[in-house]
């Protein structure tokens, strides 16, 4: 008789049930997060079998151990699964037997699980994202605090480069000796942050420069070498989508919409998406958009300044995020670089990958 096992993943324990077919349970239990824990419990059931477990911020190492048992772990989508449970109550037990009863069901909703690998990579991309936000964050507070007592750089460019720095150095000492010490230490992150960057950044070019799909990637208007790093960590396998469309809408560049009564109309980007995805999107945009003095003849620059026209600046940029979306799935699945559309919509070019 086959099982169905599924995990209730807590920070320091895991709430662990196993149901038959018609949904009796055989086995309930904690298991502690101890290395081996789960491979011990699943060597208590039939082999072979599928463990739901929900998205929660610890499930690697989990889903490591479920395949070294020799089961498949289903990653789950937890706000997808509460509404098809409809439970009016929220407790583990409940949680776990709602997981169980849409396995036999054929409706839990799933999540495509990254390999090990591709999971250990996506830390570098991330990780900078991070450290890019707190290198930002210092900054400011910086700028801030010498703008307090009268010290503004209208004159520059980058008030952290050379001329900037310099000129931020320079004036340090008329700010109150407590504030010059605070200000020093903010120097100091800064260099450091700046140091972990480079040395992200040197590891990132030696793991992924060599990658075909880095270089199809850069093809693409307003791509470099960063961006394309976190779009193909993130896609990891373009396989999983059936349509561009599908994609576009996973990478959030595709907005709401409200269609009732003959009536539709369009919200805001989706906030429930892969946000490193749509972030990236919308910095290649963003990119397109800084540059499109310098070439006027592309079709995203057309398309940002035809959108711009109607509809304001955000929906373009929103308009150019999605083609690029669009065209990456292009681009990865038919394994060529990036080419200009043929037609004004861009139409004619993107389904001229599919013959």
């Amino acid at each position: 008789m086959k099982q169905y096992i599924a995990f209730d993943v807590h920070k320091n324990y895991t709430l662990a049930t196993v149901e038959t077919e018609d949904g009796k349970k055989l086995l309930e239990g904690k298991v502690s997060h101890q290395h081996g824990a789960f491979e011990a419990f699943l060597g208590r059931c039939q082999p072979g079998g599928s463990v739901a477990i929900e998205t929660v911020g610890n499930w690697y190492w989990v889903a490591d151990e479920i395949e070294r048992a020799g089961f498949r772990p289903l990653l789950v989508n937890a706000r997808k699964a509460k509404h098809r449970m409809d439970n009016g109550n929220k407790t583990d037990r409940l949680d776990n037997h709602g997981m169980n009863m849409l396995q036999r069901c054929g409706t839990l909703p799933t999540v495509w699980i990254p390999t090990a690998e591709l999971r250990d990579q996506r830390e570098l991309p991330r990780t900078r994202m991070i450290l890019v936000r707190q290198r930002t964050q210092v900054k400011n507070r910086i700028l801030t605090t010498f703008g307090k007592y009268g010290w503004v750089l209208n004159d520059v460019s980058d008030p952290f480069g050379k001329k900037g720095r310099a000129f931020l150095e320079q004036h340090l000492p008329h700010l109150p000796a407590h504030t010059q010490a605070a200000v020093r230490c903010m120097f100091t992150d800064l260099d450091c942050i700046n140091a972990q960057i480079t040395a992200l950044e040197a590891r990132m070019n030696e793991v992924f420069a060599s990658l075909p799909e880095h270089e199809l990637l850069r093809s693409l208007p307003g791509i470099g070498h960063l961006l394309a790093v976190v779009i193909w960590t993130e896609v990891g396998t373009m396989d999983r989508f059936a349509r561009a469309a599908n994609f576009a809408s996973y990478s959030g560049v595709v907005p709401r919409v409200i269609s009732s009564g003959g009536k539709t109309r369009f919200g805001k980007l989706r906030s429930d998406v892969n946000r490193y995805l749509k972030w990236a999107f919308l910095e290649a945009a963003n990119a397109v958009v800084m540059n499109a003095a310098k070439y006027p003849d592309r079709h995203v620059t057309q398309l940002y300044r035809r959108i711009k026209h109607k509809r304001g600046y955000q929906k373009a940029v929103g308009a150019v995020a999605r083609h690029l979306a669009e065209a990456t799935f292009w681009v990865l699945t038919k394994k060529e670089s990036y080419r200009e559309p043929e037609s004004p919509t861009g139409k004619q070019a993107r389904y001229a990958h599919e013959s």
